[in-house]
This record gives structure tokens, sequence and C-alpha cells, in this order.
């Protein structure tokens, strides 16, 4: 995939894995500043933070299909211009609907750049180049989600607020030429043809199952307008299921899910993303309002964890490695669960030496369970890297959306400053049972990880598009030499010609058959 320049292929991965990242997180701290100054309405705010987010899963999965098609060079290359352009476009809007689009159009372009990335660290690459592909991605990602709402609110504190959009044009420019140098032109599987209606499908089912959840928070679970719009997903699923069985190429073979590794880590993806996306997002308001820290001090608390998400994330590949996917993996999920249970006893008075464990056990765990994108990947064959790589990072950000929902069940209201001793009260406890039930989720997702991921050492997949030899009877014509009307009577000949003890052709998708 690289003409033989690895490490500056590591370099455009980490840094466009970083600033498309970034994006997803990088308005919360500046939305009041940008309502303020265009005077915005609260659906228009709401709108600027969810609509990049939402265009960039609904896209994802289709993303991956260009990759795979196309090259990731032409994709990574297309998506990172629209990613740039649109963030000046962001930068230098003078109204809420210019900055709406521009942000919608944003996410469609880093719906693009994401899964190419990670083909680029997939398709052709041993073992190890593929574990410190991964790393490269997984920690520039995890550094832009902890570090985005800090640089957006220094941003918005020093200069304009345009500029946590702006600063993305130089090493938007740097990147895309650099992609230009150590990438490859042709496409992974040129043959393959766009399975448009599965690609119109699965986008409308995608926004509908998180916008649902993005509208159910905010208006109520059983509004009917939030009713509609899941039902509208459910008839897309449907829909996607009939169309991706009959398409001649499918834009996702449903096959795949017939694999235990690929669809046993998606699962587990998604109960690992609820859990720590749940206790991420609530932890905060829980920290200031129950525990009465000032901002500044809640950040801190999530700082150690961070850090020690970057500093360990190396080492579980490694562990993963050694002793095989399914009990690394396995038992850091269960760190997980434990930690966000020990969060869930904290009481009034408690302060960072309470805080600690529970925390520390939660960055230990995620840092842990970072290998099971590698598994999933690897589960599939490698023309197909680029949509499976689409929806891991589809199950990643519905994951997101499903875990503050579910944990939100439980938490009626966030109390305002000032609230009474009962107020608060009520609040701890449903954070506290929303905390437990988003640790039992995470460790029944460690439970599928140790059941179904790999259990040995140095695991290799399946073999990536390497088909056996093909060794023509000389006494068979050419295919294009034969007419069609003699097609039938040419093969009862060869199959009377065929010795009763040899072996059956293999399929040409023998590949994908044959998933373990």
């Amino acid at each position: 995939m690289t003409r033989g320049r690895y490490r500056w292929a590591l370099a455009v991965v980490a840094v466009s894995a970083f600033m498309t990242t970034m994006d997803n997180t990088v308005v919360f701290t500046a939305l009041p500043t940008i309502m303020a100054d265009l005077d915005m309405s609260s659906s228009a705010k709401d709108w600027v933070a969810t609509g990049y987010i939402l265009m960039f899963s609904c896209l994802m999965i289709m993303g991956g299909r260009l990759a795979d098609v196309y090259g990731c060079r032409m994709t990574f290359t297309f998506g990172m211009v629209v990613f740039t352009a649109s963030s000046a476009v962001c930068g230098l809007a003078q109204s809420s609907e210019v900055l709406i689009l521009a942000r919608i159009v944003q996410g469609a372009g880093a719906a693009l750049v994401l899964p190419a990335t990670q083909v680029m660290v997939t398709v052709g690459r041993n073992d190890k180049q593929r574990s410190i592909g991964n790393i490269a991605f997984i920690g520039a990602a995890s550094s832009a989600t902890a570090l985005g709402p800090t640089i957006g609110g220094v941003i918005v504190q020093h200069w304009h607020w345009g500029w946590i959009f702006l600063i993305n044009i130089v090493p938007g420019i740097l990147v895309t030429v650099l992609g230009l140098f150590v990438l490859t032109s042709k496409g992974e599987n040129k043959h393959a043809r766009i399975d448009l209606p599965g690609v119109l499908i699965s986008a409308t089912m995608l926004f509908a199952f998180i916008y649902g959840l993005e509208s159910g928070n905010r208006h109520g679970w059983g509004n009917p307008s939030v009713l509609s719009v899941f039902a509208l997903g459910v008839i897309a699923l449907v829909c996607f299921i009939l169309v991706e069985s009959w398409a001649p190429d499918p834009m996702i073979d449903l096959r795949f899910f017939r694999n235990r590794v690929f669809t046993g880590g998606l699962m587990s993806q998604m109960l690992y993303g609820i859990g720590f996306n749940g206790m991420m997002f609530y932890s905060q308001p829980f920290l200031q309002r129950f525990l009465g820290f000032s901002p500044p001090e809640a950040g801190l608390v999530m700082l150690p964890p961070a850090i020690a998400i970057m500093l360990l994330t190396p080492i579980a590949f490694l562990l993963a490695t050694k002793i095989g996917p399914r009990p690394a993996i396995g038992f850091g999920m269960a760190l997980m669960g434990l930690g966000m249970f020990l969060f869930s006893t904290l009481q009034t008075g408690d302060g960072y030496a309470e805080l600690m464990p529970g925390v520390m056990l939660v960055g230990i765990g995620a840092a842990l369970g970072m290998p099971l994108v590698m598994y999933v990947l690897k589960a599939v064959p490698e023309r197909r890297a680029g949509v499976a790589s689409g929806v891991i990072n589809v199950i990643r950000e519905a994951s997101g959306a499903f875990g503050i929902a579910i944990v939100g069940l439980l938490i009626h209201a966030v109390p305002d400053e000032g609230a009474d001793a009962a107020e608060l009260e009520t609040f701890r406890d449903g954070t506290s049972s929303g905390l437990i039930l988003g640790a039992a989720l995470v460790l029944i997702g460690g439970v599928i990880s140790a059941l179904t991921l790999p259990s040995r050492r140095g695991w290799l997949g399946p073999k990536h598009g390497k088909k056996p030899p093909v060794i023509p009877d000389p006494a068979e014509p050419a295919p294009d030499l034969v007419p069609a009307t003699s097609r039938a009577s040419l093969d009862l000949a060869v199959a009377s010609a065929t010795p009763p003890n040899a072996p059956l052709p293999l399929p040409t998708n023998w590949e994908d058959e044959n998933m373990p």
C-alpha cells in the first residue's frame, strides 16, 4: 500500500486520525461563544455539534467501500481535500446556516479519510506493521478525543472561535501532499462495483438510528417524532439486509457475520463503547455537581487515565500477541467494569484519593481493549478491509450515542448549580445505577471477547487474497473460445474425465467462505 516508506505513511495516519477525531469534540467548549457571536438558536447549536457526527457516521461504511474499490490514495486524497476546504469555510462562517452546512460537509470528508487510514496500515502488512499502525491510529484518535475540549477552550479563550477549524488547514494540506507521494494509486479491487442501493439505504439507516438516539435524549423516548425516526431505521435495516442478500457485488458481504471473530468483535466493541462513553459523558456533571469539583479540577481527574491509555496501548498490542487476544482483551474489559463499579460507590466529600482507583482501572482496562479493532479487521479478507474499518468505526461512533442514552435512562436530570441535598442524592443514585448498568454491559462484552476472539497467539486471520494456484487442463479449450451453447456439454465431458479421487476446484471466493 506504500512505496517502501511505511514511517511516512504512519505520519499520514496519525495526523489524519487526530484531525478528524478531534473535530468530534473540539466544538463542545466553544459552543457558548459561537452561539453568542452568530446569534444562534439552541437547535442550531445542536446541529453544529451533531451535524459532523451524523454525517461522519452515516457515510463511514461507504468511505470504506470506496477505499476497497479505488484504493486508499484516491479515497484519502479526495476526503482530506473536502475536509480541509470545509474546515476553512467553518472557520470563516458568518452565519449559523453556513457553519452547519460546512460542518456536515466536513463530516462527509472525514468519513472518507478515516477508513482509508486504517486500510493503509492493514492491507499488505505483516503482524508487526499492523500492530504499529493500529497503535499510531488509536493513540492519535484517543489523544484527540481527550484533548479536543481542552484545545477548543484554549483557542476560544485567546483567539477567535474560528481558529478551532482553521488550525486544520496547514496540516490538512501537508498530509494531502505527503499522501500523494507515499500511497499507491491503484485500487485494491478495481473490478468491483459500487453498490449504490446499499450505500443509500445504509446511510438512511445509520442516520435514523443515530439521530433518533440524539433526539430521544432531548425530546423524550416516547415522542412521536423520535419513534417515527426509529421506525424508519428499522425499515431501512430490513431493506438493507434484503438488498445486500441479492446484490451481485454487495457493499457488505453478509457472510462476514457468520464469522465468530468478526461478529463477536463488533458486539464486544459496541458494549465496550456503551460503558466507556456513558461513564465519560456523565462523570463530568457528577464530579462538578455532586462532588463540588471546579471544571479544571474535574478535567484533571480524567488526565491520568488518558495518559495511561496512551502509554499502555503499545503494551496491550504486545500482550495480545504474546498470550493471545482472548485473555488480554477479556481481562481488560473486566478491569473496566470493576473500575466503573468503584466509581459508582463515591459519596459526598470524596476526593482524588477515592476517585483514582476507579478511574485508573477504567483507563488501564480501556488500553488493554484497544487491540480489539485489529482482530476484527484481520477476520475479513484484505480486499474488504475498508468496509470492515467503516463498520467498526460506525460501531464505535454509535456506541457513544447508545452509551449516553442507556446510562441516561437511569439519570432523570442533571441538577443545576445550588441544588438541594435531596436533588443531589437522587442524581447520585441515578448515576450510580447507570454506571453499574454500564459496568455490567462491559463485563458481558468481556465474556463475548473471551468466547469469540482467537485463542491462539499469532493468529493471522483468513488467507488474505492468497488463492491456490490454478493448473489449467491442456485438453480444455480456453473459455472465450467455447460457444455458450456447448458449455453444458463441455462441463459434462470434463466431469466425466475427472478421476474419482481428484480434488474439486475451489470457488473463486474461497477465502470468504473459509473464514475461521
